[in-house]
């Protein structure tokens, strides 16, 4: 580990994955009527894209990042910050 602080970084992988997790429980609210589901989906999806927006200004284009792989995964999931992200990062080598 290498240092403290890197538990209190925003991550992208975290926010995709709660993002992921609040639009499961938003459409399942929906489907089933049940506003407290559908609410807790929205209020986990703004969150992480609150958490996604904060990694990427934390992050270096020049040092981090997935590159095109991380472009082209944010085109087919539809992530405009996602294919934003791989566009302006290179490829750690």
């Amino acid at each position: 580990m290498s240092g403290n602080n890197s538990n209190q970084q925003p991550s992208l992988v975290g926010g995709h994955a709660e993002y992921v997790k609040g639009a499961a429980e938003s459409t399942i609210g929906s489907v089933t009527g049940s506003q407290a589901w559908t609410g807790s989906g929205e209020q986990a999806k703004a969150h992480a894209v609150d958490t996604m927006k904060a990694a990427g200004e934390a992050r270096d284009p020049a040092t981090q990042g997935y590159g095109k792989a991380e472009q082209r995964l944010g085109e087919v999931t539809g992530c405009e910050g996602m294919a934003k992200e791989g566009a302006a990062s290179k490829k750690p080598e």
